[in-house]
């Protein structure tokens, strides 16, 4: 995008959506819609003073960041309003620790292990203490670069780059604990959730 001719229209146009799945993952599905529309009243007064400092999107999400961390931390939302699990089937999420990679085009039933293990893998990420997840979202799911993720979170790229190494050891302990990981008979790797009786076998 041209910044010289930055439009909200346009800027509207390339990340709403993009900007409503983020902030959903952060505050849930409920209250993702007025958070997302306070984001974008945010861009719409800030856009004609931003200087190009730092990419458009950094800039975005860091807007949206603070507006979703807001919420997290406004009373109605901790009295009144659980956070839902991530977004619907069907996004990529990747998770770095198992290596889980599968191919862009799949049958019907390769599609439907792809969204039972995002189910598992979103569940497991929404567990997160809400720094990590917030590193976890904006690197794995966003695919912002770690310099970019400190500068939507002002923090340090050290900062940043400790609490990925500490979420990833996290989510790894918890796929291990909660999950059990086979190759099925394409030879793919597939999971299927442990149960409450085998997790107090190995415990």
């Amino acid at each position: 995008m041209d910044k010289s001719k930055l439009g909200f229209d346009d800027v509207y146009d390339e990340f709403y959506k993009k900007v409503g799945r983020y902030v959903e993952r952060m505050v849930g599905k409920e209250e993702a819609e007025d958070v997302t529309q306070e984001v974008f009243v945010k861009v719409n007064k800030g856009l004609e003073g931003f200087k190009g400092e730092s990419s458009l999107s950094t800039w975005i999400y860091k807007i949206a960041t603070n507006a979703a961390l807001d919420k997290i931390h406004s009373r109605s939302f901790q009295e009144g309003t659980k956070r839902v699990s991530l977004e619907a089937p069907g996004d990529d999420a990747e998770a770095e620790n198992k290596g889980i990679c599968m191919e862009t085009s799949l049958t019907a039933e390769r599609e439907a292990i792809r969204n039972e293990m995002n189910e598992c893998i979103r569940e497991f990420v929404d567990k997160l203490p809400e720094n990590y997840r917030t590193v976890i979202i904006l690197s794995e799911l966003k695919d912002l670069k770690n310099q970019d993720i400190a500068d939507v979170l002002g923090v340090s790229l050290d900062t940043v780059k400790i609490r990925l190494h500490r979420a990833r050891a996290r989510l790894k302990e918890e796929f291990e604990a909660g999950c059990e990981f086979y190759r099925n008979e394409d030879n793919e790797l597939a999971c299927d959730r442990k149960s409450e009786d085998s997790e107090k076998n190995e415990a």
